[in-house]
């Protein structure tokens, strides 16, 4: 993988200067080759990786597997549309195994993420069936460690 694209990926707040002394590049061939990163779609844009635990009053967060009849001649590419379309939705993955989709939404409660199921997400055509999970704690992100242990037992190693 391009390094400059890992570098950016773990943390896009470096400057090109930054960048051009961890890389070893000048400045200007670092600027031309993010903005045609950036010009081709490779990067998408740039996002804060937030600890949503520590806002106070944020959304429910659930992962739903959704099972679909695909449409002739389209196969899963339309009813991913349609599923991305509803603002509850915020990631739709296409994967392999009992489910087709896995789909990250939010609604301000349990409820409101599973009246969006019942009323708009099952009533598509060729959604077969969905399994909702509601997400409880989380532990990593994007790369990211959220977990702190907070026990006071000593990590330290016995050396002999």
């Amino acid at each position: 993988m391009d390094e400059l694209l890992k570098l950016l990926s773990s943390n896009s707040k470096f400057s090109t200067e930054e960048l051009s002394m961890i890389l070893d590049e000048p400045v200007d061939y670092l600027e031309k080759q993010i903005a045609e990163y950036e010009a081709t779609e490779v990067i998408k844009g740039y996002q804060a990786i937030v600890d949503w635990d520590k806002v106070p009053h944020t959304d429910v967060k659930a992962m739903i597997e959704i099972k679909v009849t695909p449409e002739k001649d389209k196969g899963f590419d339309d009813i991913a549309a349609k599923i991305m379309s509803f603002d509850e939705v915020e990631s739709l993955y296409l994967m392999a195994g009992a489910y087709d989709f896995a789909a990250y939404v939010s609604g301000k409660t349990m409820q409101d993420v599973a009246m969006f199921v019942s009323r708009r997400l099952s009533t598509i055509e060729s959604v077969l069936s969905t399994s909702t999970h509601f997400l409880l704690k989380k532990y990593k992100e994007s790369g990211i460690n959220f977990y702190k242990d907070d026990s006071e037992e000593d990590k330290r190693s016995l050396v002999l």
